[in-house]
């Protein structure tokens, strides 16, 4: 009995025959890989702890385009060392994960408001809330890596997800999220001893001899609370690209690398890029659908053509999926940065005519 257990297991831990005819990524490189990006977090943090300071837009502007660069350098290397359909599956799940992360700091920039965090505190502050990400994101990963080697079925329950998230993108207000979390300050202030004032990143301080809290413990709650609904998007987002774990954690890392300096960059910016919101939800959306077209092209669900695969199902690849993302983001950050020159314009016009 115990035997006939352990050969179940076995069996039911073993990998897809799919997964298993992939290029697979060295070991070595996995790891060296894995060991690297750790080091550059790490060094980031350290800089964001010993020099806090707003960063000036030329600063943050050299680092983005530094850890950009470094993704690109990293798709060159996959290309040179697995085959371009890996280096391929990285870029599309890197520009996913970037658009998906820069609507995460369109959130972060109304936290930061909402609680009239100090501009000296934002860069600590936002270390935290990227740490946060990354913890979060990495669950998810090994979660959903597990699922989908075991369960197939699960890539119907992704996209229904992403459909979901992808219409509610289009429809949800900025407004609705700022009345949850006053409403989550209210709760809070009944039942805790809060601060009004910041004590720099401390997390409690005493007045009149008694330990309280600061606001700061609120916004990382805030932070915390948003990376989880966006690790809840992007991971399914990413597995309908590729499903090889290394790379979805890659691309999720070098995807959040850079965000603290991009928020200093276009932080006030990024609430005024109209159309950003909706190419995202498009792209949410293609992904959801081509989830979909891989669960019934691949089905084993019995209740679906009888636990066969959907011949008409077509199985959408990587290139397809990277120039659709490209094309919608390049579209939506377009669109929004006319319709900005447009509407200086009229004001300008409107602004004459006062005079």
């Amino acid at each position: 009995m115990i035997t006939n257990a352990i050969r179940a297991g076995l069996a039911f831990a073993a990998p897809h025959p799919e997964h298993a005819a992939r290029a697979a990524v060295p070991v070595w490189f996995e790891w060296g890989t894995l060991a690297l990006l750790v080091v550059i977090v790490a060094a980031d943090l350290v800089l964001a702890y010993r020099r806090p300071h707003v960063p000036k837009p030329r600063e943050s502007a050299i680092w983005i385009a530094f850890y950009v660069a470094l993704a690109l350098v990293f798709a060159g290397i996959l290309l040179f060392v697995v085959g371009p359909d890996t280096s391929g599956q990285f870029v599309a799940g890197w520009l996913t994960e970037y658009s998906l992360s820069i609507d995460n700091l369109f959130v972060f920039v109304i936290i930061m408001a909402r609680f009239s965090v100090p501009k000296r505190l934002q860069q600590e502050v936002l270390m935290v809330g990227i740490i946060i990400a990354l913890v979060l994101r990495g669950i998810f990963i090994l979660l959903g890596a597990a699922l989908i080697e075991n369960f197939s079925w699960i890539f119907y329950l992704f996209g229904a997800f992403l459909l979901y998230t992808a219409i509610h993108q289009v429809f949800a207000k900025s407004d609705d999220m700022q009345d949850t979390e006053s409403g989550v300050i209210r709760f809070l202030r009944r039942r805790i001893p809060i601060t009004q004032h910041y004590e720099g990143t401390r997390l409690h301080t005493h007045v009149d001899g008694k330990r309280v809290l600061t606001p700061i413990i609120i916004v990382f709650l805030a932070l915390g609370g948003t990376d989880l609904v966006f690790a809840l998007d992007s991971i399914p987002a990413i597995f309908g690209i590729t499903q090889d774990a290394f790379l979805v954690f890659a691309a999720n890392i070098f995807a959040l690398m850079g965000l603290r300096q991009l928020y200093f960059l276009i932080g006030n910016l990024i609430n005024k890029l109209a159309y950003l919101t909706y190419g995202i939800a498009i792209v949410l959306a293609f992904i959801a659908v081509k989830l979909i077209f891989h669960a019934l092209h691949n089905n084993e669900v019995p209740f679906i053509n009888g636990g066969h695969g959907v011949e008409w199902a077509p199985e959408i690849g990587t290139l397809a999926s990277l120039g659709v993302i490209v094309v919608v983001m390049a579209v939506a950050v377009l669109a929004s940065v006319l319709k900005l020159k447009r509407d200086a314009l009229v004001a300008a016009r409107a602004a004459a005519r006062e005079d």
